[in-house]
């Protein structure tokens, strides 16, 4: 259940600093003191008259633990959510943290590792909470930002937050910070977690809540000095797997010569894996919840299936792509359906998490997609295409178990599933350090050797991201 809070007491975490200075020490005055008191407690009970009528959607397994996590939140700094897919922790826990008093003298800031699901996520709060946009609900991605300081939630992505550092040294900002998705280990999730791990101890009113989709949580719990796990089950139905190696499809029953090689193999299989689809659907009699969602590896190989889709795939059919830079306009196509007929979705791994697609059954995963990887060697940062990890190919086809059984078709072989990584490789272990470096010199944090990482990275990669520098001059 909720605790009462002491609201007479609540000021603005951005003017406790300032009040501490004229309390007490050489800038100590009364009466500038209560001042600026009364202005930022006045600030604080604006907040809480904006806070909106919250209403937990009970259809998602994480509202089942609501009271267990109000508790948690305002017992512990930090607590770890481990929410299996459709669990609902994305959209539900920075709502849970209203509830648990939090928002009140700073934002809420929610990190997505993309722009993508910053946009989608926000507006499906705000929707919940029966607001528009940008009003207790606000998102801030590269080159467009939506609500203000006003705002109780604030959704962004984690290179947004460790922008805000440069100015905001104590993220005075906030009064709790979510980060989703931290299985991913981005570069910047590893670098904000490690910052956050230094600032805790100087922010005790801060709280940390780490979110992960995968079992590898314990990782984090300790890193965090044991924080307590929550694990939330997963609203999810059986998938059916089906593997169809693209090899083996395209060749069956092919007299054309135009797809000789695996990129043109390609999409003949996806062709045919639609197909086989479509008929999966008219035979359970479910035609009308038979979207499909296709895992391509680039914009290209999007753009390349949606033609050949247009011209050989199933009739009377919508086909839709989706990336990181589809204007907004085309993504809203994706989140609302007209409802005029079966849809076939072609995305990049944007879809793999926290983004929900509605009204998928049907998922095709290609296998691949874009990891950047930097070579030492060659002091190349490049973006080459690999077979995606265990762990990402699972993300991928819980897409489709969201709303009913679904059917995965996997257009790999089973020994080649089995032959791949478990989890996919944090990019602080393949990727140039020169940013972070020269981040870490600019916040004064010391030799990037030095910092707590989760998981410390390649010392030629240190060696290389400070030889650049050097040449660049930058240090």
């Amino acid at each position: 259940m909720q605790r009462p809070l002491n609201i007479e007491q609540l000021v603005m975490v951005k003017d406790r600093h300032r009040l501490n200075r004229l309390k007490k020490g050489k800038d100590a005055n009364e009466k500038q003191y209560q001042a600026l008191f009364e202005q930022s407690h006045l600030k604080v009970l604006e907040r809480i008259e904006r806070i909106p009528n919250i209403k937990l959607n009970q259809d998602l397994p994480v509202t089942q633990y609501a009271d267990k996590l109000i508790d948690a939140i305002q017992e512990h700094q930090v607590i770890i959510v481990a929410g299996e897919t459709g669990s609902g922790k994305t959209t539900q826990l920075p709502q849970i943290a209203m509830l648990a008093g939090r928002g009140l003298t700073g934002l809420i800031g929610h990190t997505q590792p993309r722009r993508l699901a910053a946009r989608s996520v926000s507006q499906r709060i705000a929707e919940e909470v029966g607001e528009k946009l940008g009003e207790s609900i606000s998102f801030k991605v590269r080159f467009n930002e939506q609500g203000s300081q006003d705002s109780i939630i604030r959704l962004m992505t984690d290179g947004i937050l460790l922008a805000e550092l440069a100015n905001d040294r104590y993220l005075n900002k906030y009064d709790t910070i979510i980060i989703d998705e931290a299985h991913e280990r981005s570069l910047n999730i590893d670098f904000i977690m490690g910052y956050l791990k230094q600032l805790l101890p100087r922010r005790k009113d801060l709280k940390v809540i780490i979110t992960s989709a995968t079992l590898d949580v314990n990782r984090f719990s300790q890193y965090f000095n044991n924080a307590p796990i929550f694990e939330v089950e997963g609203r999810s139905f059986p998938v059916e797997l089906r593997y169809r190696p693209v090899s083996e499809m395209s060749i069956a029953g092919s007299d054309d010569d135009e797809f000789d090689d695996f990129e043109e193999n390609l999409p003949r299989a996806v062709v045919q894996a639609v197909e086989e689809c479509f008929r999966d659907a008219q035979e359970k009699g479910h035609p009308e919840y038979a979207d499909t969602l296709i895992f391509a590896s680039t914009e290209q190989e999007i753009r390349e299936l949606q033609e050949t889709l247009q011209k050989h795939g199933p009739r009377h059919t919508e086909i839709l792509p989706l990336y990181a830079r589809l204007a907004l306009a085309e993504q809203q196509k994706i989140f609302n359906p007209s409802g005029g007929g079966r849809r076939i979705i072609i995305a990049t791994n944007v879809a793999e998490t926290a983004l929900t697609v509605p009204n998928i059954r049907y998922v095709i995963d290609s296998g691949f997609a874009r990891i950047s990887r930097y070579n030492y060697r060659s002091r190349v940062q490049r973006l080459p295409i690999e077979a995606v990890s265990q762990a990402a190919a699972n993300q991928r086809k819980g897409r489709c178990g969201r709303i009913a059984p679904g059917v995965c078709i996997r257009l790999y072989s089973e020994e080649d599933f089995q032959s791949r990584p478990e989890f996919t490789e944090p990019e602080i272990k393949r990727t140039n350090l020169a940013s972070v470096i020269l981040q870490m010199q600019s916040l004064g944090l010391g030799a990037l050797e030095d910092f707590d990482f989760i998981e410390p990275p390649d010392h030629r990669l240190v060696n290389d991201g400070r030889k650049l520098l050097v040449e660049l001059g930058a240090m």
